[in-house]
């Protein structure tokens, strides 16, 4: 590794002015489970597959903890929070019925995000949507995208049910364990069967006869559960890598020079933000992890040659990226909405009823 510099505003300048400079910067922080080296986490678990473990070719077994999509939704809500919030549109759609009618949800809670379901079943929003994604593909300019739903831009979107433009990332991010060992579990469901009487185990005996129930299902009975999965223990690192495409970066524009120097800062602070805040890392029931580095160091990988590395603290990374993040919203011009839009079910019925070539769902979550 080359010498570690100091990050700073000027750097991150170059990063999204330079279409010459770094093609990616890339993050990776080491994670351990709450109770330590070689303590059990469990990984997410898929249908069909269990567990999403590779083995290599030297029969080393590397499994997935959270996928790209899942890291996104993670990150994406940060911008919901009160120190982050101004950074982005506020943008909410109120899906209220009889019994909830000020029901709202965020678009930065929504999977598919400025391409959901939910936005195209909104009147006004699905016609803004609708031409922010045309003008992004007629022109180039990702402006009017950008007022909208910024991080669309960030975590990419497909409007595979609209006008089927699409937006790669660019911001990713994984979770992986190295040299991973596979747990089972085994468990017995006790009951309060040995607790009751003779009498009272023949009448529900007879009940559950009558009834074609076995007293199992009802929780009269004792139950062995099956072996299953019991977590993983990772021998070698467990990583968090995330890889900024600053060649995706480049490849967007505004309506001119300025506009588009304007919005790739912007982007960039965005994602940069989305990298270092401190999301959770409770990950789901039995993945509770901490991070490990007391310093974040950034490789700028380059086009040739050696990389650059950059480091500072966590607490001054997040300090410097936070405020230039702010600078950056404040001079692209981000503003709030001023109104609520409105769910509308007769549109999503319309929705519902139009003739796609596909099914996109498999492919565009997070």
């Amino acid at each position: 590794m080359s010498q570690i510099q100091a990050l700073t505003h000027d750097i991150i300048n170059q990063w999204a002015d330079n279409p010459k400079g770094p093609v990616a910067l890339i993050l990776k922080q080491t994670l351990l489970p709450v109770d330590g080296e070689g303590g059990v986490i469990f990984p997410p678990t898929y249908a069909d597959i269990g567990y999403s473990i590779d083995t290599l070719s030297d029969g080393t077994k590397v499994a997935q903890i959270d996928s790209v999509p899942s890291q996104a939704n993670r990150s994406e809500p940060i911008f919901m929070n009160a120190e982050y919030k101004d950074l982005v549109p506020q943008i909410e759609i109120n899906l209220g019925n009889k019994e909830d009618p000020d029901r709202k949800v965020s678009i930065l809670e929504l999977a598919h995000r400025a391409g959901d379901a939910v936005v195209r079943s909104s009147d006004e929003l699905a016609a803004e949507v609708d031409t922010a994604f045309k003008e992004l593909s007629r022109t180039h300019n990702a402006v009017p995208l950008a007022k909208l739903a910024p991080t669309s831009l960030v975590f990419g979107a497909w409007d595979s049910r609209g006008t089927q433009v699409k937006r790669p990332r660019l911001i990713r991010s994984i979770i992986r364990a190295e040299d991973v060992e596979i747990l089972k579990t085994a468990a017995q469901y006790n009951s309060v069967w040995k607790l009751l009487d003779d009498d009272q185990k023949k009448a529900l005996t007879d009940e559950a006869k009558k009834q074609k129930v076995k007293l199992s299902v009802k929780g009269f009975n004792d139950v062995p559960a099956p072996k299953g999965l019991g977590g993983i223990i990772a021998r070698g690192p467990i990583t968090r890598q995330v890889t900024v495409n600053l060649i995706a970066l480049q490849s967007i524009r505004g309506d001119n020079d300025e506009s588009t120097q304007k919005l790739k800062r912007y982007l960039l602070g965005l994602g940069l933000v989305a990298a270092t805040a401190e999301t959770e890392l409770y990950l789901r029931e039995g993945c509770l992890l901490r991070c490990a580095d007391e310093a974040d160091v950034w490789e700028a990988v380059a086009r040739r040659g050696a990389s650059q590395y950059f480091s500072l603290s966590a607490e001054q990374e997040l300090s410097l990226i936070k405020g230039y993040a702010k600078q950056a919203a404040a001079n692209f011009g981000v503003k709030q909405p001023e109104k609520t839009y409105q769910f509308n079910i007769k549109k999503a019925k319309e929705l519902l009823a139009k003739k796609e070539e596909a099914d996109s769902d498999a492919t565009t979550e997070g």
